[in-house]
């Protein structure tokens, strides 16, 4: 009975050591410019940091089918900005400029060297910033579903009438216009996941945030802080919208578009599979760069 024992705990122990190890490391906080705490995530150990920034009301979570795919080659770090997930809420004004404050610190905590920032969305305008503030560190950006012509200019009347659904009733307006972003052929659950968490937001922080972000592109200040990006810039977009490829080189001196098919405005979620093959080969041609 001894001997089946001994050979079982044996055996168990060659399964557990040639098992695959987790790639995850830790959750931490990091100290923003404004002393707001910011929550995020880092998986894997490697020498140059992909940096994972979500679009508005959204968090680190939408990341999730991105971490493990990564994490073997890349230090992965996910971030949940200041008023999003786990990072605390109290600024008076949720900007740009404050979110890239937020990358920097984290960054700064985990003393990274040498990174690639990956934005959605409104993460697109947050990662340009950051890179204007860390040019020494950050060697690319890459937007997701952003950077559909980052010279449009749209006047203060539409932002305001765009709003006034948000401002009259949130979660209405939120769900109606997250499942504008989705195509029909989309997984129903992932399409209902993403309008009740995206609904569920603190108003007034998701309000601020938007109204700043689209403020940004009434004033110009979404183009011109290209201006200060001297890296290589890429986007992958899917179809749903059209992408300025001309519009956006008149403001942005390095950049290169890829698409992705059959997905709406969350190509990392709606296709997983296919976006980090399409993320990995982009990065391979940023490293051959």
């Amino acid at each position: 009975m001894k001997s089946i024992f001994t050979a079982t705990i044996l055996f168990l122990a060659l399964l557990t050591g040639c098992a695959p190890e987790s790639t995850f490391i830790k959750n931490d906080i990091a100290i923003s410019s404004d002393a707001e705490r910011i929550a995020y995530s880092v998986y894997g150990t490697g020498s140059t940091a992909l940096v994972f920034i979500h679009g508005w009301s959204c968090d680190s979570r939408y990341w999730r089918e991105q971490t493990a795919a990564f994490s073997n080659e890349y230090t992965v770090i996910t971030i949940d900005l200041a008023g999003h997930g786990h990072s605390s809420a109290n600024r008076t004004e949720y900007t740009i400029e404050s979110f890239a404050e937020d990358v920097k610190a984290v960054i700064k905590k985990e003393n990274i060297r040498r990174a690639i920032l990956i934005g959605h969305s409104l993460g697109g305008d947050v990662i340009a910033k950051s890179a204007e503030l860390m040019p020494e560190i950050v060697v690319s950006i890459v937007g997701i579903d952003t950077y559909h012509n980052v010279g449009e200019i749209v006047t203060q009347e539409f932002v305001d009438q765009m709003l006034q659904p948000f401002t009259d009733d949130f979660v209405t307006a939120a769900h109606e216009f997250v499942g504008s972003m989705f195509p029909e052929t989309a997984d129903k659950d992932l399409v209902y996941w993403t309008k009740e968490d995206m609904s569920s937001a603190p108003k007034n922080s998701a309000m601020n945030a938007i109204r700043n972000y689209l403020e940004r592109i009434v004033s110009g200040e979404s183009s011109r802080v290209f201006e200060n990006v001297h890296v290589p810039v890429m986007s992958i977009n899917g179809l749903t919208w059209p992408t300025e490829e001309d519009a956006n080189r008149k403001h942005i001196k390095d950049y290169r578009p890829l698409y992705i098919e059959e997905t709406g405005h969350f190509p990392m979620m709606e296709r997983p599979e296919a976006f980090n093959t399409i993320l990995k080969d982009a990065l391979a041609s940023l490293e051959a760069q």
